[in-house]
């Protein structure tokens, strides 16, 4: 049972001194070394060779450069792995105000976002509100709350069909971004309104008819268009846009699973007045895990999400910062006796993330005091 959103409260003063130093130290960071903590050249040369990852494939199939169909699933697999990129690398910095200090070029950034099935403003809720403000919180982050097939918190209730969960999780976690492109987004709105999220019925109005504007743009050029001037089948059109999705799914599901679903992750439950026993940047440091540190093409792929601690903390400083920032971080919670957690590799922290998908189908709900 979870405690309505707009009643869960981070105590103010509880290790302020940790917080207040580590403000200041990120924040000498960027003053002693003159630098801005938005985006700079790096990231305005991954911008054009992620989203030339997601276009060029896409102009080789309409144009009918692309007409074997074997080749045509290449280029939309292709299309997937840029499509993620996308979301990891350019959108995801642009939504959170950290891609340019003008919000102009944020918004119109991560309007791309609605180029590629997704819609902006209701990821802003579900993301930027939900899940960065309350991380692991079963019943309040959503990227832990996604159905009954799947137990990610020990606070959730277990079905028999989850002792299974760590073999069927897989290819499950390939619908991801196809359940963003076509129902996903309309049921959070109302799911939204119904929680207070979405305040007015007037709001409810604007966002619905943004997202039924921006998905029948999204449908038109990557469905519609190929079918009319494509040499290649339908049938092959539409298993290809699958297999984009699938591919995207994929790749977006366990880089987030890694960072929140794991073994050392912990899901902190609120008192019955909502009350939440660690400060919000501790509660960031117990629910949060990095992996990968030292990979540095995986990284600037994934758009510094392997910094996921970092990324919680810092949510508004380019991810093309993160990597100088995790030895302030790192080093700042150990002096202050707290734990920052790390895998060593990405394959070691998708292997811990299943062998926790297989203990919690196995255990039983921790109840709330």
């Amino acid at each position: 049972m979870s405690t309505e959103t707009k009643r869960l409260k981070f105590p103010r003063t509880k290790d302020s001194e940790f917080v207040q130093t580590l403000q200041q130290r990120v924040n000498a960071y960027f003053t002693e070394n003159n630098i801005s903590k938005y985006s700079d050249y790096r990231m305005v040369l991954k911008t054009v060779a992620i989203i030339a990852m997601y276009v060029l494939p896409y102009l080789l199939i309409v144009t009918g450069v692309v007409e074997n169909v074997w080749l045509s699933l290449v280029m939309w697999a292709f299309m997937g792995l840029g499509m993620s990129g996308i979301g990891m690398s350019v959108m995801h910095d642009a939504n959170h105000g950290a891609y340019s200090k003008n919000p102009r070029v944020n918004k119109y950034i991560g309007n791309i976002m609605n180029l590629i099935g997704g819609n902006d403003r209701v990821w802003r809720l579900k993301h930027n509100v939900l899940h960065h403000t309350y991380t692991n919180i079963e019943g309040e982050d959503e990227d832990i709350d996604v159905g009954a097939l799947f137990r990610f918190s020990p606070h959730q209730e277990r079905h028999g069909i989850h002792k299974y969960q760590h073999i069927y999780a897989w290819p499950l976690y390939c619908l991801m971004s196809l359940m963003f492109a076509t129902y996903g987004d309309f049921t959070r709105i109302f799911r939204y309104r119904r929680k207070g999220i979405i305040r007015t019925d007037s709001e409810l109005k604007s966002l619905l008819w943004n997202v039924i504007g921006w998905k029948a743009v999204y449908y038109a050029y990557i469905m519609a268009l190929p079918l009319i001037v494509s040499p290649i089948g339908a049938g092959w059109i539409i298993l290809g846009f699958l297999v984009m999705h699938f591919v995207c799914g994929l790749m977006l599901s366990l880089i987030f699973q890694a960072a929140h679903v794991m073994p050392e992750c912990e899901f902190p439950e609120p008192a019955p007045d909502g009350q939440l026993e660690e400060a919000w940047v501790v509660h960031q440091l117990m629910t949060t895990t990095n992996f990968a540190p030292k990979s540095r093409i995986f990284s600037w792929f994934v758009g510094g999400l392997n910094y996921q601690v970092e990324h919680h903390l810092f949510s508004n400083i380019c991810h093309v910062h993160y990597r100088k920032l995790s030895a302030i971080v790192s080093k700042t919670a150990e002096e202050f006796g707290h734990k920052y957690k790390t895998e060593r590799s990405f394959f070691s922290a998708i292997v811990s993330h299943m062998r926790l998908l297989q203990s919690l189908g196995r255990q039983e709900q921790i109840q709330m005091a």
